[in-house]
């Protein structure tokens, strides 16, 4: 198979994780017979250095005529005074708007190998832990009508039908293949949008028999994360509760930087990118941690490429590199000595 991957390494620890998922992609593609075609291309603040606007026209063109995108992240300090519309984050929030990617799915994955750095009980969690939030990532408070007049500011969350239909389809497709239970979670006591939410989900689910429905407020969800999480095979949400709700499942497994994701929209096309951010304290040191963004790249074949034996040989490489105690610098506990970025990346690569 050939394969046009658009590239975009971003800021902080973005080009070394990148360049070690582009590493294992590569070995994949020597070792299964497909061609990874890369290019790269510039967003964040990279972008705003060289271009002055943090999504150029060129990389739009660039992720356009390609067939997915990796990403690494973007940000930092050097841009933090930028008026708002010109932010590093602005670059991403754009893109996601205009390739349509209106899905984010973010994996909560407990590694055996690293329950003891779990911050919940071990009997919360023993037996393994394997959520996956579906976050609506194009609508709702963050995309909304928005204004300051003084003393006063406003954010409006707004939803249409067709928005909550075409992520819930996607909750039940994903769930098909999983445990085939959802949970919808919505505050629908309260907000206007979440019974329209409610109710659009309802009639998805008429669909899918075989997929179990339950609806939970996002205050008890937030809650039932931390007593019992193991409860939850898909959950489904909108923006603004997807993004808390999969940071606080993220912390749960107990490292930041093990964690991928996936930002698709229709025809397979997603964003694939490591759920942490760019780090620029430690960029350049080769203290990042790859696993996050080279199983981001295990999604891509997954979910983009429909290589699922390919993806699944990430996966065990990367557990492989645990269970023989490699460790980067975010998930050494107390051991005084752990593997540099691109060592970590080499163990996996040797995995495959």
């Amino acid at each position: 198979m050939d394969c046009k991957i658009a590239v975009i390494k971003g800021d902080g620890i973005g080009p070394e994780i990148v360049d070690e998922a582009i590493k294992i992609l590569n070995i994949v593609g020597e070792k299964f017979g497909h061609t990874f075609e890369f290019t790269e291309a510039l967003a964040g603040g990279a972008a705003i250095d060289e271009t002055g606007v943090p999504l150029p026209e060129e990389t739009l063109d660039v992720c356009r005529k390609s067939d997915a995108l990796l990403f690494g992240a973007v940000g930092g300090p050097k841009w933090d005074s930028m008026p708002g519309d010109l932010r590093p984050e602005k670059g991403l929030l754009a893109l996601r708007k205009e390739l349509s990617l209106y899905t984010n799915i973010r994996p909560a994955i407990m590694f055996d190998e690293l329950k003891d750095t779990c911050p919940l009980r071990q009997d919360i969690v023993e037996g393994g832990l394997d959520v996956a939030i579906l976050r609506e990532l194009t609508g709702g408070i963050y995309f909304g009508k928005k204004f300051t007049d003084g003393d006063y500011a406003c954010d409006s969350m707004e939803y249409s039908k067709y928005e909550v239909e075409r992520i819930a389809e996607q909750a039940f497709k994903i769930a098909r293949t999983r445990n085939k239970r959802v949970t919808s979670v919505d505050k629908s006591n309260v907000l206007e949008t979440s019974r329209l939410w409610r109710k659009t989900v309802i009639e998805i689910a008429q669909k899918y028999p075989d997929v179990e429905l339950n609806h939970m407020y996002v205050d008890n969800a937030a809650m039932q994360l931390i007593i019992n999480p193991k409860q939850f095979d898909v959950i489904v949400t909108e923006n603004m509760f997807g993004d808390i709700l999969s940071d606080e499942a993220s912390m749960i497994t107990g490292s930041i930087g093990m964690l991928p994701s996936a930002s698709i929209g229709d025809n397979n096309y997603g964003m694939y990118e490591p759920i942490h951010g760019s780090a620029p304290d430690i960029a350049g040191q080769g203290k990042a941690n790859p696993i996050a963004t080279i199983l981001s790249a295990a999604m891509m074949l997954k979910y983009s490429f429909n290589l699922k034996k390919e993806a699944e040989q990430i996966e065990n490489a990367v557990k492989k590199a645990l269970r023989d105690g490699l460790r980067t610098a975010d998930i050494a506990g107390q051991a005084d000595k752990y593997v540099s970025t691109r060592e970590m990346g080499n163990a996996i690569a040797k995995n495959i």
